[in-house]
């Protein structure tokens, strides 16, 4: 489909309406064409042959023609405003729902500026081309027929004489499209990279003034912003070259309306009243043939921007809805991997996957960063898509249950903290919108978020900042722990949700957790092993491989990597890493358990982060 085509599909929902104005445009240019013809009759009627009583009745034309024109003027161009308006609309919520139907791939590969500058500056390029260029198209090129037939219908030789330039005219507009278009595909590309200059510095702007980087975001955005404007100065360079000349071409013909014209006069061919109308007329030709650089410009601006939101409505997600799928699914929550395998640009993350989860069972998966557990856990989601292998919830392939319905009964509480501009009862209660405060509440309460909510002046109808401003990295994720709880789902997926919380907090949600999670498959991910000891079975990867698996126990006598980083303070597989790749973990022969970690005398992330104070 190109994009004439995508764009009549917006269109003919309003073409009634379009059309009935683009008569009321022809009905404008035939009276207003009139007026021309009208005052040569004027001079020669009235001023010629001093007929001082034919005057009244054409100032009365003149004055009605005017008070007419006016009115259809106005009314034409609400119409089109109103369907440039309504087709934009339409086709900002198809591109938004489209954005929304996308998968993580599409997020991973295309910037935010990119996806900024297509629903704002290219959606406006278009809506202008569909309320402003193209009627003018069809205005210019109305106006310029009806004008050229009334010269030709008073004198050919005379219209003949004065259209010659009209070819070089077309010549040089069709050199100058194709020119300029290339140079509007380069400043919508550098003006998605100026959104994102602006994107990122306004989302990272705690992090520019934590590193004191200022200047040095300063200076990048003026280099982008320098060359956005030199982008501009290339297309108007295209501009100085050209316009200049259709502006020439056009002007000539006046001079050889008056030089021939005069000729046709002194030769009594022609009347001073035809020259007048003549005059009037060469006007409607001239404005078209001046105004065609700018319409191409208009036009390939329209090209290049809508071009641009096509492919974005084009690009279709990896991860589809299609086919057949399960709906009426209640699940129990049983979670298989059979020889999973899965690659991220190229990069293999996953290797030869298989575990087993019973309905009900807590399970930890354990490891380093970038071992793979995140990986598991968008999988299970079906957030990307296996390379090879199976994913199973009870027993049946995710790629045969419909996505709502899976990504209802799974939830999963991100370590990526993401929080709207909205209150905290609305951010809690974003997955489950029928939920009552008493519910909101209540899973508050079990995330160790209700406390330092109500401490809050206006409790959960506090509004927090975008991304959570306002709120410590352990309020953040209690809240989104708190969020996911809610949906009250089968299968529970905590990906590292206690990091930023103190020992004493991460064990109280734990306990309560404990109560929650029997009713209901439970997936851990964590760095810690003091997180996941209660866990029913444990998975260590190392490498995007399960190296070990079992219960804690079994795992503490088995003497692999998950022994060492249990004698190794404790349990941090990323201290761990680093430690072993330095050959400094501890000898096989230190057996003894470590001492467990109590929390007297410690300062507890509440205490600092809620109270502000130790």
């Amino acid at each position: 489909m190109n994009t004439r085509k995508w764009l009549w599909g917006y269109l003919k929902k309003h073409s009634k309406m379009y059309f009935f104005a683009y008569f009321l445009v022809i009905v404008f240019l035939s009276v207003s064409l009139s007026v021309p013809w009208i005052m040569g009759k004027m001079v020669d009627e009235v001023i010629r042959d001093r007929m001082v009583e034919k005057l009244w009745p054409y100032l009365i034309a003149l004055v009605s023609i005017t008070i007419f024109r006016t009115a259809i003027m106005y009314i034409h161009q609400m119409i089109f405003e109103r369907v440039s308006q309504n087709t934009i609309h339409d086709m900002r919520n198809d591109t938004y729902d489209k954005l929304n139907r996308q998968d993580f791939n599409f997020y991973d590969t295309n910037r935010t500026g990119d996806i900024m500058a297509r629903l704002t500056g290219d959606m406006e390029a278009v809506r202008h081309f569909v309320a402003g260029a193209l009627p003018q198209v069809l205005k210019s090129g109305f106006q310029l027929l009806l004008a050229v037939a009334m010269m030709f219908f008073i004198h050919p030789v005379f219209a003949l004489s004065i259209l010659l330039v009209a070819p070089f005219v077309a010549l040089v507009g069709v050199k100058f499209a194709k020119t300029v278009l290339p140079k509007f595909y380069e400043i919508r590309a550098q003006f998605s990279k100026l959104n994102t200059t602006v994107q990122e510095n306004v989302s990272g702007n705690r992090v520019v003034k934590a590193f004191a980087k200022e200047a040095f975001e300063v200076e990048k955005f003026d280099r982008e912003n320098d060359k956005y404007m030199q982008t501009n100065m290339d297309a108007s360079k295209v501009w100085q070259k050209y316009l200049p000349v259709l502006e020439f071409l056009s002007n000539i013909m006046k001079v050889f309306v008056i030089l021939l014209g005069g000729i046709f006069i002194i030769n009594g061919s022609l009347t001073i009243g035809e020259m007048v109308i003549f005059t009037g007329l060469i006007d409607r030709v001239n404005g078209p043939m001046r105004m065609l650089g700018w319409l191409i410009n208009d036009m390939q601006r329209f090209f290049a921007s809508g071009d641009k939101i096509r492919q974005m409505q084009d690009e279709q997600p990896g991860i589809t809805n299609e086919g057949f799928k399960m709906t009426e699914l209640e699940l129990k929550g049983g979670v298989e991997f059979r020889d999973v395998s899965f690659s991220y640009k190229e990069a293999a993350v996953l290797h030869d996957i298989n575990f087993k989860i019973l309905p009900g069972q807590k399970a930890a998966f354990i490891g380093a960063t970038g071992s793979g557990k995140s990986t598991v856990m968008n999988l299970i989601c079906r957030f990307y898509e296996t390379d090879e292998g199976l994913v199973l919830l009870d027993r049946v392939n995710v790629r045969n249950i419909d996505l709502t319905t899976l990504r209802t009964q799974v939830a999963i509480a991100m370590q990526d903290v993401f929080l709207f501009t909205d209150t905290i009862e609305g951010n809690i209660a974003y997955g489950n919108p029928e939920a009552t405060l008493e519910d909101v509440v209540a899973v508050a309460r079990m995330a160790e978020a209700n406390e330092f909510i109500e401490r809050f002046p206006e409790g959960y109808d506090t509004v927090v900042g975008e991304r959570g401003v306002g709120l410590s990295g352990g309020q953040r994720q209690r809240i989104a722990l708190a969020r996911t709880l809610l949906k009250n789902p089968s299968v529970l997926i905590l990906d590292d949700t206690t990091s930023s919380l103190d020992v004493e907090t991460e064990y109280r949600i734990q306990t309560t957790l404990e109560a929650f999670s029997q009713t209901r498959t439970t997936l851990l991910i964590a760095h810690r092993i003091s997180s996941v000891k209660s866990a029913d079975i444990i998975f260590v990867l190392e490498g995007g491989c399960i190296v070990e698996q079992g219960t804690h126990e079994e795992l503490v006598a088995a003497g692999g990597i998950y022994t060492d980083v249990y004698v190794n303070q404790m349990g941090d597989f990323d201290e761990y890493t680093a430690l072993s790749g330095n050959q400094e973990i501890l000898p096989d022969s230190l057996t003894t358990e470590a001492a467990p970690i109590t929390t007297a005398g410690m300062t507890t992330e509440s205490e600092v982060t809620d109270n502000g104070q130790k």
